[in-house]
């Protein structure tokens, strides 16, 4: 079982090319053997009719006209014939078939045998001289039951015979005749019949390979259509689903016809369902959006009610305040909401996107400023490297997804978590990564963090509501921007990355991006700070010589976010 699932399945060319070559083979093997023994069982006909005149002439016995082999019976004979003393000898020389074999028997045992041997004399001329058989040959031949029956043996040193035993007025004895040239004329024909059948099978192959290739190139072109429709991308967007098998190769007559049908029917309905999925999502596209974009106002109205209210120079109780400050932070939770299912519903009906030359590193650190001011119990890591990360990105959005990434990594960690934000390369991707050691996600979410509306268990105790939808819309604006994002997390470690295209390798004038110290601000001192440090590429883990960490997985090493050094400056394009 293991061999035949370790073995390359063959093509259906070539099981059709092999079968042929088989039963042609087959066929060519059987008619082979059966005119080979036929031949042979005809030629030994004769070898025994050549077999049965030597023996009657040896033993004195008339045969009758047109029966060869048959002697007549006792009562049949028209007079009973002289007995005659021959000599083996002259017998053997005499007009018997070359190589004949006579020997003389009396009560069983062979007293005299001779055998005709074929030379020439001096002058060239054919002769046949009579020699004696040896011990170990007349052995062979007294081996042979004396019935009158025809049996083959093997004299040592002669060959094959076809022996008799045949009693006449002359005395009884043992008659043979080679073999030799009836086996030859078989074996000639069994080599005949092998290499003509080598041949066919090789020209068989050769003209059963065209043929089948040729009858089998319908089949290519349905296949091709399929492969064809394999590679689009079917899974969202609008599909333009036009891939059809042509005409000719839909011949429901034919089998490779009904195959080619088949798929296309199976394509139309494809077609339609993928239509019916298009116009679905872009009414409730359509629907989100609008609805989204109503509920600002009213939002917006339902804010500054309550705050009118609580501000208002009335007195109110502390149940109504309390009632208004509810209203106001759910109001804003729903605000963030329809803001962020309003930014989906574009991201997802393809609205352009502002790209420019965009650095990341600025961006980072005033992302990570703002993140830090938000969650001041958390520790706030930068991990830069000196020259400009620069990218060609809309800077709102992607400023959007460092806000969403970190405002993940703030909202569902404790108070105390170290929260590294890290900029590096990896050949043509520039690589974001944000990475957290708190809890981690559960395995079971993992393949479900990027879904719209996931919710993480309460391992990852979220400190404030939060929409479900930052994760979301972080895989859309990487998508939009070409880009990829994953996650990788186990207890005490969760790193988000997301994959850009980097717009060069290194950040030059032209790009529009002048490389710069990036300076900090009072709010982020770039300079490091016990509550704030900032790592250059010295905390880094070293990796070998063009072989950067995967971008997905942070480098483990000695070097972790709590021993980054808090003197570190950041610098860019040095």
């Amino acid at each position: 079982m293991r061999r035949r699932r370790g073995r390359q399945p063959r093509t259906l060319r070539t099981r059709l090319v092999v079968a042929s070559v088989v039963l042609i083979a087959v066929v060519c093997g059987v008619i082979g053997s059966v005119t080979a023994l036929a031949l042979r069982s005809h030629l030994y006909e004769q070898l025994d009719g050549q077999l049965g005149e030597v023996a009657a002439r040896a033993s004195g016995v008339f045969r009758p006209p047109g029966r060869p082999g048959k002697q007549w019976a006792p009562d049949q004979r028209l007079g009973a014939p002289e007995p005659k003393d021959i000599r083996l000898s002259d017998f053997v020389k005499g007009p018997q078939p070359g190589g004949t074999v006579v020997a003389r028997t009396e009560n069983g045992t062979i007293t005299e045998a001779e055998v005709g041997d074929k030379t020439r004399d001096g002058a060239g001329v054919p002769q046949v001289d009579a020699k004696s058989l040896t011990t170990d040959q007349r052995s062979a031949l007294g081996s042979v039951a004396q019935d009158q029956g025809k049996h083959t043996v093997d004299l040592p040193g002669l060959g094959g015979y076809r022996v008799v035993h045949a009693t006449g007025p002359n005395g009884s004895f043992y008659v043979a005749i080679p073999t030799t040239e009836v086996d030859n004329t078989v074996r000639t024909l069994v080599l005949v019949e092998i290499s003509v059948t080598v041949a066919g099978l090789v020209a068989a192959s050769l003209a059963g390979a065209a043929i089948v290739g040729v009858a089998l190139r319908p089949l290519r072109r349905v296949a091709a259509t399929a492969t064809r429709v394999s590679e689009l991308p079917l899974h969202s967007g609008e599909v333009n689903l036009s891939e059809r098998v042509p005409a000719p190769e839909t011949d429901p007559r034919t089998e490779v016809g009904q195959v080619g049908l088949a798929l296309n029917r199976m394509l139309d309905h494809i077609h339609g369902a993928l239509h019916a999925r298009q116009r679905s999502e872009t009414r409730v596209r359509q629907f989100v959006a609008d609805a989204s974009h109503e509920l600002r106002t009213p939002l917006a109205s339902i804010r500054g009610y309550a705050e009118l209210t609580r501000r208002g120079g009335e007195r109110i109780g502390p149940d109504t305040r309390h009632a208004l400050g509810r209203i106001e932070s759910e109001a804003d939770r729903m605000t963030l909401l329809v803001e962020d299912l309003l930014l989906l519903a574009r991201l997802d009906a393809g609205r352009p996107l502002r790209f420019e030359p965009t650095d990341l590193l600025p961006l980072v650190v005033d992302t990570v400023s703002d993140a830090r001011a938000a969650g001041p119990g958390h520790t706030w890591r930068l991990d830069l490297p000196d020259e400009p990360a620069a990218v060609s990105a809309d800077p709102a959005r992607l400023q959007q997804v460092l806000v969403n990434l970190l405002a993940n990594a703030r909202t569902h960690t404790a108070p105390g978590t170290t929260v590294t934000a890290r900029v590096r390369r990896d050949g043509p991707w520039l690589c974001l990564d944000v990475e957290d050691d708190g809890q981690g996600i559960p395995a079971g979410l993992l393949p479900h963090v990027f879904e719209r509306f996931a919710r993480g268990d309460s391992g990852r105790s979220r400190a404030t509501g939060s929409t479900g939808l930052g994760l979301a819309i972080v895989r859309a604006v990487a998508a939009a921007h070409g880009g990829t994002v994953g996650v990788d997390s186990e207890p005490g470690r969760t790193l988000f990355t997301v994959r850009l295209p980097a717009l060069g390798t290194t950040a030059a004038p032209a790009t529009g991006l002048p490389a710069r110290p990036v300076t900090g601000s009072p709010a982020l001192p770039v300079t490091g700070s016990p509550a704030f440090p900032v790592t250059g590429p010295s905390a880094l883990p070293p990796a070998a010589p063009g072989r950067p960490a995967p971008c997905g997985k942070a480098a483990p090493g000695p070097h972790s976010q709590a021993q980054h050094s808090v003197t570190t400056s950041v610098r860019q394009g040095g």
